[in-house]
């Protein structure tokens, strides 16, 4: 029997099991947090120190915490020679929809028709095509109050069952292992004080990728802006010719931001801006801006459009000031893994090994694969599985889930 229909007859049930407790802990980060502590919320802790204890109970005793939410675990290779490779995924969820009270529905034996879900959200084929692929399947959502999670508990979930898989089949043959799971990935944060002077590996795999046999080798360049408003504040009675009102200058920056580069209105490789986050009074507002591009040279473009619309609402709210801050938040690391192409030969035939064909996708969007080959260790990104990340209507099908176990098996050897 080949490794993917062993590891679905034999480890199905402890994956989902596996993914489903995952789930129910409420691990949203918290971008302003996060800024300041890493990791930004305390259920990132709880599962930090779930996971911990769940290695140790594997064997797997050759691990440390830090005080950063940084858990790396090595395992000595089988037989214990040869060069590192790294499996990493983040135990984070995304802020832009609640993840509290995650309660996942298990949908065993999919009928392929409409599924509904709270709040009046009807997960299909017509709005999610590749529900098509897993008729008769296994399905797992979210009630449609929350996210579900599977971004990344699934690539958790499944590094862990892989784990498992070597815990009980001593005698599979594997390269040294080092196993890296961290916080605050969603807040773009989490790596900032990442223990790169600990790492071992030669290079690393992410699990953080959604449709089932999808890797990636290009993601978006990705910058933030935090833009400040300074405005004036008086007593609306007397406001005439003297209040500047920092929320309506914020407002005006949004609406000036062009909608057709929004990511509601761009595909492909198209770069895109949006605003993320605003809050603050008629005094002072702040606005978070983010915004992408697959081009160095179309970043610098939109920093700089970033610039002009602040000095447009400065000369459209005499005495008030615009201040723009930039940051960059990750590289396309496509230039740099280009340089490994045996690296991704690996990935690749790990996918085909598996059973199904390998999707080469540039990501709309970033990962600690970035991050990390940015650091100096080369990293492809491979599926998880989930579909819909960062919404209610989020899923995943649990035979995604035994192929992405398969790959990672197969990528340890």
């Amino acid at each position: 029997m080949d490794l993917y229909n062993l590891i679905k007859r034999e480890f199905s049930e402890e994956l989902l099991d596996r993914f489903l407790r995952y789930a129910a802990i409420d691990t949203t980060s918290n971008m302003a947090v996060s800024q300041k502590r890493i990791p930004s919320t305390e259920g990132q802790w709880t599962l930090l120190r779930l996971l911990e204890s769940e290695l140790q109970a594997m064997g797997f005793s050759d691990s440390f915490l830090n005080t950063s939410g940084h858990l790396i675990t090595r395992i000595p290779g089988n037989p214990a020679n040869g060069e590192t490779i790294g499996f990493i995924a983040h135990v984070d969820t995304s802020y832009d929809v609640p993840g509290k009270n995650v309660r996942p529905l298990v949908h065993k034996n999919y009928s392929g028709g409409a599924i509904s879900l709270a709040d009046d959200i009807i997960l299909s084929p017509a709005n999610s095509p590749l529900l098509k692929r897993y008729k008769n399947e296994t399905i797992i959502t979210s009630d449609g109050s929350t996210l579900l999670g599977a971004d990344d508990k699934a690539g958790i979930a499944e590094i862990m069952t892989a784990l498992s898989w070597i815990s009980k089949n001593k005698s599979w043959t594997h390269k040294p292992l080092e196993i890296v799971f961290t916080p605050d990935e969603e807040t773009g944060n989490g790596m900032s004080c990442f223990p790169r002077e600990k790492i071992r590996s030669s290079y690393c795999f992410a699990v953080d990728g959604s449709e089932e046999g999808e890797f990636e080798i290009e993601c978006f360049n990705a910058w933030m802006a935090k833009i400040s408003f300074s405005g004036y504040s008086i007593h609306p009675g007397s406001g005439r010719g003297r209040l500047v009102n920092a929320v309506s200058m914020a407002a005006m920056f949004v609406n000036m931001l062009p909608r057709n580069e929004s990511p509601e209105a761009t595909d492909g490789c198209y770069g895109n801006y949006w605003a993320q986050e605003v809050c603050g009074g008629i005094d002072g507002t702040e606005l978070t801006v983010f915004y992408r591009s697959f081009d160095s040279e179309d970043i610098k473009r939109r920093s700089k459009a970033l610039e002009s619309l602040a000095r447009a609402v400065e000369a459209a709210f005499p005495g008030g000031r615009v201040t723009v801050r930039l940051r960059e938040q990750y590289r396309n690391m496509k230039e740099a893994l280009g340089k490994y192409p045996n690296l991704i030969a690996h990935l690749r035939k790990a996918i085909l090994d598996s059973g199904i064909q390998p999707i080469e996708k540039s990501v709309r969007g970033g990962s600690e694969a970035a991050l990390l080959t940015a650091m100096g260790v080369p990293t492809l990104n491979t599926f998880a599985g989930g579909i819909n990340f960062h919404s209610r209507s989020e899923w995943i099908a649990l035979p995604a889930m035994v192929r992405a176990v398969a790959v990672i098996l197969n990528l340890m050897k």
